[in-house]
């Protein structure tokens, strides 16, 4: 097989990742407006098409060889270099926002679970009561290692 073959077979399967990766930005930057809006139930990235267009692209971006990307037409490689640089950007900003999110609800289910133990407490006497420990409410559990 020629060196000129070889580019033709390679050159399909790079524009595949670039049309994935490309509909998956669209799909990280409607979210990301959408986080900051503040507004999590419309996530695109939800939608079971995304979650196909992903576990496709991770498919096709695993078997894929640098060499590929070497042996490319110059114009096309630069294409592929491009939306690779700016898919890494977008999940990075995609996964701050997440992130901030994450921490906020977190944040919010640690201060009810704090406000109810607290409102469920015994109320304090002048005089010790031995053998008797306050309880826990146990209203809210939540998990503090993610």
């Amino acid at each position: 097989m020629t060196q000129a073959n070889e580019k033709m077979q390679d050159t399909p399967r790079i524009e595949r990742l670039i049309a994935l990766a490309e509909r998956l930005i669209t799909a990280l930057e409607s979210d990301i407006a959408d986080l900051k809006n503040g507004r999590t139930l419309s996530l695109k990235t939800n939608d079971p098409e995304v979650q196909k267009l992903t576990a496709l692209y991770g498919r096709e971006a695993q078997g894929f060889d640098p060499r590929i990307a070497q042996s490319a037409p110059p114009n096309l490689r630069q294409r592929f270099l491009a939306i690779t640089a700016k898919f890494r950007e977008v999940l990075q900003m995609h996964a701050r926002m997440i992130a901030r999110v994450k921490n906020a609800s977190e944040g919010i289910v640690r201060a009810i679970a704090n406000e109810v133990e607290r409102a469920n407490a015994p109320m304090r006497t002048y005089g010790p009561r031995p053998g008797h420990a306050p309880k826990s409410s146990g209203a809210m559990l939540f998990n503090k290692v993610v």
